[in-house]
């Protein structure tokens, strides 16, 4: 069973930056599709980015050029430096990860279509 952790959420002001991370464990395989998602408040879940195991990787239009996904030091760890931070960037961001076939790593972002879940961490940007 996959099991993934988010940590590095907190509180910062417009402008500031986060590292988010996200810890997995219990996933043997060699190809895979990971992303992060936001949620904030009364708003519907959206993709933040994603990342293959072939090196592909994907941001929503709001994030681009401000935020970088990216495979940590160790192999099983998840990446989301946030820079320039903005209030409508506060939200509480989650780690999802699944087999990267037979579903393209792009439909299971854009879908949200992911079977592997983390519980979050908090983002909070203050102006």
């Amino acid at each position: 069973q996959v099991q993934l952790v988010e940590s590095g959420g907190g509180s910062v002001q417009a402008g500031g930056s986060l590292r988010l991370s996200c810890a997995t464990s219990g996933y043997t395989g060699s190809r895979y599709c990971m992303g992060w998602f936001r949620q904030a408040p009364g708003k519907e879940r959206e993709g933040v980015a994603a990342i293959s195991s072939a090196g592909t990787t994907s941001y929503a239009g709001s994030v681009n050029g401000r935020f970088s996904i990216s495979q940590g030091t160790t192999r099983n760890t998840l990446i989301l430096q946030m820079d320039n931070l903005k209030p409508e960037d506060t939200a509480m961001y989650y780690c999802a990860a699944d087999a990267l076939l037979p579903v393209p790593c792009d439909y299971r972002w854009s879908h949200g279509d992911f079977g592997s879940w983390g519980l979050g961490t908090q983002v909070t940007v203050s102006s």
